[in-house]
């Protein structure tokens, strides 16, 4: 007989799926089947729409923050965060250029962690954040 029936093969489930891969543009991964791999967590080809909704409307925000910032302090404020400060101090209204690419590229990390516990609440945690921030900074402006 053939040995066809004897054959051994790795078992492909075992190896984790990297972060960046070739996969995320040809890709179909998009979530994971079993329960314990779910809790688990681990990295996939591809993100959904609310994902990207969430990452967008953050990096909106960071904009506006941004904004908000130079208008406050145009009009006499001062900010409250003291590393922000210092990158004021340091390279004036150019300040937002720093404050951007810093979120961007956080952002880009907690996407690709997404599907991790500790990354999805880290993304509905910075959005609120940010939330209250204009809010508070509106708040300002208008008292």
């Amino acid at each position: 007989m053939i040995a066809l029936d004897r054959r051994i093969l790795k078992d492909r489930r075992k190896q984790y799926t990297r972060a960046l891969s070739r996969f995320a543009i040809k890709g179909g991964r998009r979530g994971f089947r079993r329960i314990e791999d779910q809790e688990r967590g681990g990295y996939v080809d591809r993100y959904g729409s609310g994902l990207f909704f969430l990452i967008v409307l953050i990096a909106g925000l960071n904009v506006i923050d941004a904004l908000l910032t130079m208008m406050i302090l145009e009009d006499g404020g001062w900010e409250l965060n003291p590393i922000v400060r210092s990158v004021i101090q340091l390279y004036g209204d150019k300040f937002w250029i720093w404050k951007f690419l810093i979120v961007s590229v956080s952002l880009i990390l907690l996407c690709l962690h997404s599907k991790f516990r500790v990354a999805t609440h880290a993304i509905l945690g910075v959005g609120m954040i940010y939330i209250a921030v204009i809010l508070f900074q509106i708040l300002l402006m208008v008292s």
